[in-house]
């Protein structure tokens, strides 16, 4: 499932006379709309929307159409969970053009359709797709098999490629699948060896318990048949209650959720109606061939889902072809183009039966090939294999070392271990290959036994196994335990865990000791040389619920880890057709001409010894806008000395935000440059890890403590612990007890105070502060002046930037001041607020705007302010004779220095 993500839809059906009758009724009354669909390549696409009514409920549609008016194979493809069929547009568009009539649909309670979301019920979601399949039947457009059986294939992602899979195991008129980052068995993804998946299980049911349009309409049942509760079985709340916490759901799935989520571990019953909905009960009955996509970067549904509906069709003898690619539901790169390519591949072969195309290997899987220099992404290439080898091929066994060791399992399961974290990460998974990771197991918590270094990289492709001996003082004998493996570095600390993964297990009867069999995640993993393989067994995970009460388990291992390495996959493997893999040597010399003119594109310049100790030098520094002329910064110039704490003023939309992002690295600057220590600033430049920021906010971990956060943040930078100066920063945040507070109790300025500590860890010799003061009381305020004129007193420099200007008086040395993307004046505060150049005259009485215009002053509260050397005030003699020919009610004249009343006089035009 997949808010937003992948869970994206469900498929098709057969054609009873009813539907035949709404079809013809639906245009002929309008409710069709056809519109052309915009495209750079013939033929032009046609799209017609209409909303079905099947059994019931209305199911709005699209129906895209391309070419001439022969019948053509359909294709019908799903959505993803909290989506609609708008997600899938873009490749239905492409399917039509490519020779299909593409029918989409947003599936029950999501979109414009109604009902109820029943998590791909057989007598909702799936009956819903044998209706639209009868639709399909009677369009004139769509090749038949025979009367009322169209030549159909479905595909989708997440909830959508579930639906694939469940509309052939129940609808025999489906020719072909291609399931997508989809589940086999939904109680296995969501109650992982009897273990609870929370944070996913709340990201679904908080996607769907909105109420949706169709709140209040039918739901697709009769009037008289049950809703999961008896008659007059009470609810526990009022109905409106009920509707409210359970949203667009059906009553039995929101009673399950609500169900499990209190208990804190699944029911039989749970079990057993997520099962019902799931396609492994139908399993036996799926026979057409199935392209079967699953992601590595994936804690929601793993490569273990798509192993086993593998092995299960390809059993019932029908052709199947497996690819992982680099993404998944916690993100990375899912392969859009090229698995859009090969799906359409796959249906060309099946439902066009267009022998002459190839479908690409058996099996595939994309690994990570470095990085890309001139972007920094990361690249993929191919390995394929000219069949599957499921999960366990070429075992190798690894002698694991250590004695049994026991820990806790702490009170309330908190804090709990981190590894995959729904909506976190962006990718890490991917990038775990690459030596990037973010997981954190907290000291007494875990167990760790470690192989010898590896003589020779070995590359980890299934699901490694290991058997251990568990024992537990809970006063049920049970334990929850999350076995993971790590890839260690040869200074044995930095380590990485492959795609984020681990394997939640709940051990019973261990009163006394009880051995057990594990699996752990499969993944696809090289281990290099003088690396060694760490396999870890924690009490707690962030993404999982762990009994709350206080237990030891004491964990010993039982023989080796035997490690899958798939010998048969290779990365040339033979007969890969030219669009999956070769290329030919007129491509190869233009991509090394296109490399090498990319890298000296990026080739950074020299550092400049002169500069070595200056924190901060800007150089005629331009950005422009996005997509325009006009320009954000424009030639920029400035530096900043060590010791000085400098403030950056300027109205809004003077650039000044622009120019702290360019100087952090997040942009590059279309002209000009910037060098901290002499070093260029670029995306990550080595030198940036001698800055400290805090730029529009920073971003916590709502489940962890405030110190939990900063000590997770400092652990993912590599550096050591003492490093981090952390007493220090805290000091400076002053949150007192609450630090031991999850975040998401925090107010505002509590947060800010958190991420201004975060900004101070390791005591960076340049700290950048953009409005650090927002959400912060009066005293806050004032510590926190006091707190950068200390930091800077060590021979540090602090950059902030505030609307404060009272503040910016009181706590910088030095100024910058931009208007429009410019600098208008930089020096010292006193020089800037002290020149006496700028005068303030007070008023007995109102002064006509034209009056204020001629003498070029700027209106505040106290009075008009008059920077002198205008043609009209030369001097103050001058000034003080213009007044009075002009006849201003002048009641005094003196010197103003007040650092806002010299801001107003340097940007007075702006203000």
């Amino acid at each position: 499932m997949q808010l937003r993500l992948p869970w994206r839809g469900l498929p098709r059906p057969g054609l009873p006379r009813w539907a035949a009758v709404a079809a013809v009724l639906a245009v002929l009354v309008g409710g069709g709309t056809w519109t052309a669909v915009a495209s750079d390549d013939p033929p032009p696409v046609h799209r017609a929307d209409r909303m079905l009514d099947l059994d019931g409920v209305r199911i709005d549609t699209s129906y895209f159409t391309a070419g001439g008016s022969g019948r053509r194979p359909a294709v019908l493809l799903g959505h993803g969970f909290g989506g609609s069929k708008d997600d899938v547009r873009p490749q239905a568009e492409r399917l039509a053009q490519d020779g299909y009539a593409v029918l989409t649909w947003s599936a029950r309670g999501f979109g414009a359709s109604t009902g109820q979301i029943g998590l791909n019920d057989p007598d909702r979601e799936v009956k819903d797709v044998r209706g639209l399949v009868d639709w399909l039947a009677g369009r004139p457009e769509v090749l038949l098999d025979k009367a009322g059986d169209p030549r159909v294939g479905v595909t989708g992602a997440s909830y959508g490629g579930a639906i694939s899979l469940l509309a052939a195991g129940y609808d025999p008129r489906v020719d072909a699948i291609a399931p997508q980052i989809t589940y086999w068995n939904l109680a296995d993804a969501l109650f992982p060896n009897g273990v609870f998946k929370k944070l996913w299980a709340g990201v679904f049911f908080t996607s769907g318990a909105q109420p949706g349009p169709g709140a209040g309409e039918p739901t697709g049942r009769g009037a008289g048949e049950p809703t999961g509760r008896g008659a007059g079985e009470p609810t526990g709340r009022g109905s409106a209650d009920a509707v409210a916490a359970c949203g667009r759901f059906s009553p039995e799935v929101c009673a399950l959720y609500q169900r499990v989520a209190v208990a804190g571990k699944p029911d039989a019953a749970a079990r057993a109606l997520l099962e019902a909905r799931s396609p492994s009960a139908v399993g036996a009955r799926i026979k057409v061939p199935a392209l079967i996509v699953q992601g590595q970067s994936d804690s929601l549904f793993t490569l273990a889902q798509s192993d086993a509906m593998a092995r299960t069709i390809a059993a019932n003898g029908a052709p199947v072809a497996v690819d992982w690619t680099a993404g998944g539901h916690d993100g990375g790169d899912r392969e859009t183009d090229r698995i859009d390519a090969r799906i359409t591949a796959w249906f060309d072969r099946h439902l066009k039966r267009d022998t002459s195309v190839p479908t690409g290997p058996a099996f595939r899987v994309s690994r990570t090939g470095g990085v890309d220099s001139t972007d920094g992404r990361a690249t993929l290439r191919g390995a394929t294999a000219d069949t599957y080898p499921g999960l366990a091929a070429g075992p190798v066994r690894v002698a694991l070392a250590g004695p049994a060791r026991t820990f806790a399992n702490p009170a309330g399961a908190n804090p709990p271990a981190i590894s995959a974290v729904p909506g976190l990460g962006g990718g890490l998974a991917q990038l775990s290959s690459l030596g990037v990771g973010l997981s954190v197991d907290f000291p007494g918590q875990f167990a760790a036994f470690d192989a010898r270094p590896q003589t020779a990289p070995v590359r980890i492709t299934g699901a490694p196994t290991v058997r251990v001996r568990v024992t537990s003082t809970a006063p049920d004998g049970s334990a929850v335990l999350f076995a993971k493996v790590y890839d260690v570095g040869p200074d044995g600390r930095q380590q990485v865990l492959p795609a984020q993964l681990v394997t939640p297990v709940r051990v019973t009867d261990a009163g006394r000791g009880r051995t057990v069999d594990l699996t752990l995640p499969a993944v696809d993993h090289e281990v290099a040389a003088g690396h060694r393989l760490r396999l870890v067994l924690a009490a707690t995970d962030l993404g999982y619920a762990s009994p709350a009460a206080p237990a030891t388990y004491t964990v010993g291992v039982e023989g080796a880890l035997t490690v899958p390495t798939a010998p048969g996959v290779t990365t040339q493997a033979a007969g890969l057709p030219w669009w999956v893999w070769g290329l030919p040597l007129a491509g190869v010399l233009v991509a090394a001409a296109l490399l090498l003119t990319a890298r000296r594109k990026v080739t950074p310049p020299a550092p400049d010894p002169a500069l070595a100790e200056v924190p901060l030098q800007i150089t005629a520094l331009s950005k422009k806008y996005k997509g325009g002329d006009r320009y954000s910064v424009q030639e920029l110039t400035f530096r900043v000395e060590q010791g000085q704490v400098l403030g950056l003023l300027g109205p809004n939309g003077a650039g000044k935000t622009t120019t702290l992002r360019m100087l952090m690295g997040l942009i590059t600057p279309d002209e000009g440059e910037i060098r901290v220590f002499g070093q260029a600033i670029r995306p990550g430049a080595p030198v940036l890890s001698r800055v400290g920021a805090f730029v529009e906010g920073a971003g916590f971990l709502p489940h962890l403590s405030g110190r939990e956060n900063l000590e997770l943040y400092w652990r993912a930078t590599g550096r050591p612990a003492e490093d981090a100066h952390l007493d220090e920063a805290l000091r400076i945040a002053n949150l007192g007890g609450a630090l031991e507070r999850a975040v998401r109790t925090y107010s505002q300025g509590m947060r800010q105070r958190l991420a201004i500590a975060q900004a101070m860890l390791g005591l960076p010799d340049l700290l950048i502060l953009d409005e650090p003061t927002n959400g912060l009381d009066p005293p806050q305020i004032r510590e926190m002046r006091e707190v950068m004129i200390r930091y800077a007193a060590g021979g540090r420099t602090v950059i902030v930037s505030s609307h404060l200007l009272a503040e910016v008086e009181q706590s910088c040395t030095h100024l910058v001041v931009m208007d429009r993307g410019r600098l208008v004046q930089a020096g010292p505060v006193e020089e800037i607020t002290g020149s006496d150049d700028t005068l303030l005259v007070t008023l007995g009485g109102p002064v006509p705007d034209a009056v204020v215009e001629k003498l070029g002053a700027v209106r505040t509260d106290a009075g008009l302010l008059v920077r002198l050397g205008a043609s009209t005030a030369p001097t103050a003699t001058a000034l003080i004779a213009e007044l009075v020919r002009l006849e201003v009610p002048v009641t005094g004249v003196g010197p103003h220095r007040r650092l806002e009343d010299a801001f107003l006089t340097l940007i007075g035009e702006t203000a």
